[in-house]
């Protein structure tokens, strides 16, 4: 007899072998029919998956994550299914499970085109609506190499034989295309219903810019038709907010092809670059932070010692003067590290915490360029703090404390903890790795934060936390970060005399909250619409005449309130004030002051809110009383 053991400590005997999908039919009909896959002893298999032993199983269905996960990949396949329909001399490559969906790539004779997606998306709905069996079975490595080539399928073939000669593979078959892949699918194509594919894009194969250019296509699948729309309406107010679109719009910064990677930020924009910058600074000042500034320039023996030269040489901008080779610094660690060995430090001077808008420069991969998302030259609020190893947990509960209070300025509250921990390669006793781990989970306990383990994603060197916000859209961002770092101050020698006269070696915990402030300033943008809050707003009032006879009384207005320090627009144009109202709202500005001959005669302005809210006339020093009210809460 063998027992399969239920979610709910429920049990089942049967005579013999049995499939997950014999399981589920003996609870009932409805079980059956929903069942996607099953997870046995905690691995997700096949609904034909039969179980020989004693097991615990779970039926998989749609309302499961892994059924999410099963009904994606499986979705991939018919993608491919039916791309292979309708251009039969296209070769498939890889297609994997992505977030909130899935990719394929194909070699093909010539570009797909938006009709062409069209085409496959419907091919792929008749072909789910035959409701075909997708099939599993195994053949020898050498075996299903001859069988794609047989096929023409050369991508797959070089695919195989990358695989070790001793080993099975398997293969998905539905209907009159078959796949390599390790599974699990859903049992017929039937189970996929609710899919879309998105965009066309190009990628190299393997990823190799020396390989040819293949074509990808995106697409999404969801277990209901709700939950398909929904991703959808998000995607539609997500292309609304796109910094990019945005930037242009409100006139913030533009991306150059004289200066690919990098930003040219326009007046406005750099306003706002400077209420973030300036307010990180005060962050700095008001917590024990030092602003130190490095040189862009370091020589390539620097960066041979802190090991980037072997690792890290093809992302770093390199220069030669007086056959010298430097490179343009991809990060301002090593800088801080030659601040602080500069003089003898005490055990008395720790924890010294060093803080710099260090302007980086990293080589990206023009095809990972997007935006000010994903740039070449940005700038951080980098900050290092040195350290004993048993400070490490004041530093990060302090640490954890303060960007909290920055996110929630910035308006993000929902933030996600993540503790990376000892990869499989790794420098340091595990004793070392123990006391670290330890003291950046009771560092985040400390500050009330729950939160989850990634094991073996730290750093050769050491663990640290992540720290991802949410914004508006429920979309993640990983930002800020924490890491400790016995490897650098080693590496460049750095030390401190402790309390005992002897030298020790700091520890090094790299620190950034926003991270990159391009970055950050465009998930500001995006988090907002462009309706940036009044404190941020590049600019925050415009004052609008009606009539050229209110003129003389607007330059009065709005040059009391700019020596009073905010930033206002003053619009004498000679235009409807219709126009110059819908203008300025377009703008999104936080508040327009219309002025006519009452509000003149009575020494008042009237006042619009963002969004067309009229707040009515009002003297000037209560205008003044509210914006500042407004830009004094972060509201």
């Amino acid at each position: 007899m063998i027992q399969i053991t239920l979610p709910d400590g429920s049990q089942r005997e049967f005579p013999g072998p049995v499939t997950v999908a014999e399981v589920a039919a003996s609870i009932g009909a409805g079980l059956a029919k929903a069942a996607l896959a099953g997870k046995v002893d905690g691995k997700v298999v096949d609904t034909s998956f039969q179980m020989t032993a004693n097991s615990a199983l779970s039926i998989i269905t749609a309302k499961d994550a892994d059924g999410l996960e099963v009904i994606r990949h499986s979705t991939a396949h018919l993608l491919a299914y039916a791309v292979k329909e309708l251009f039969p001399d296209a070769q498939v490559t890889i297609g994997p499970v992505i977030e909130n969906g899935f990719f394929y790539d194909f070699s093909y004779k010539r570009p797909f085109t938006p009709d062409d997606l069209t085409a496959i998306e419907k091919k792929m709905t008749e072909l789910a609506n035959k409701d075909e069996p997708v099939v599993r079975r195994v053949l020898p490595r050498d075996e299903a190499v001859a069988y794609f080539k047989s096929l023409g399928e050369h991508y797959k073939a070089e695919i195989i034989g990358s695989i070790p000669s001793n080993e099975d593979v398997s293969l998905y078959r539905e209907g009159k295309f078959e796949d390599l892949c390790r599974g699990p699918h859903v049992p017929s194509t039937g189970k996929l219903k609710h899919f879309k594919l998105m965009k066309l894009a190009g990628a190299y194969w393997r990823g190799d810019h020396k390989n040819e250019m293949l074509q990808r296509i995106y697409g999404t699948a969801w277990a209901t038709k709700d939950d398909l729309q929904q991703h959808l309406t998000m995607l539609e107010e997500a292309e609304k907010r796109d910094h990019r679109k945005l930037g242009r719009e409100l006139d913030l910064f533009h991306i150059d092809e004289y200066a690919p990677g990098t930003v040219f930020w326009h007046p406005k924009g750099w306003t706002l670059w400077q209420g973030v910058e300036q307010y990180m600074r005060h962050v700095y000042q008001d917590n024990g932070y030092q602003e130190v500034k490095g040189p862009q320039l370091l020589d390539k023996s620097l960066w041979e010692k802190t090991g980037h030269w072997d690792k890290y040489r093809e992302n770093m901008f390199i220069t030669e003067s007086e056959k010298r080779d430097y490179a343009l610094k991809p990060m301002n660690c090593p800088g801080h590290i030659l601040i602080f060995k500069q003089g003898i430090k005490s055990y008395r001077d720790l924890p010294l915490r060093f803080g710099e808008f260090g302007n980086c420069h990293r080589n990206e991969p023009s095809g990972g360029l997007h935006g000010i998302m994903r740039v070449r030259g940005f700038t951080q609020d980098d900050g290092h703090i040195f350290c004993t190893e048993e400070q490490i947990q004041e530093e990060v509960k302090a640490f954890t404390t303060l960007l909290q209070k920055v996110y929630k300025d910035f308006g993000f509250t929902n933030i996600i903890y993540k503790l990376s921990t000892r990869p499989e390669k790794r420098i340091g006793t595990e004793e070392s790795w123990d006391r670290a781990e330890k003291a950046l989970a009771d560092g985040l306990r400390a500050s009330g934060c729950d939160f989850e383990y990634l094991p073996g994603e730290g750093a050769f060197y050491g663990p640290k936390i992540e720290y991802t916000l949410k914004d508006a859209l429920g979309r993640p961002w990983q930002c800020g970060t924490i890491q400790v770092d016995p490897n650098l101050p080693e590496r460049l020698d750095a030390e401190y005399v402790g309390e005992d006269g002897a030298r020790h070696r700091p520890v090094m915990l790299h620190r950034a909250i926003v991270g990159s402030l391009e970055r950050f300033i465009g998930i500001l943008i995006e988090e907002s619409a462009g309706a940036l809050p009044a404190w941020l707003a590049p600019v925050q009032i415009a004052v609008l005449n009606i009539t050229d006879a209110q003129a003389e009384y607007c330059k009065t207005v709005a040059k009391t309130l700019q020596n009073q320090g905010f930033r206002v627009k003053l619009d004498l144009r000679n235009e409807k004030i219709t126009l110059k109202i819908r203008e300025h709202s377009m703008q999104k500005l936080p508040y327009l002051l219309v002025i006519g001959d009452k509000e003149m005669a009575a020494g008042a302005v009237a006042v619009r809110a963002r969004g067309g809210q009229d707040l009515g006339a009002m003297s000037l020093e209560a205008f003044v009383q509210k914006i500042s009210a407004d830009i004094a809460s972060k509201s």
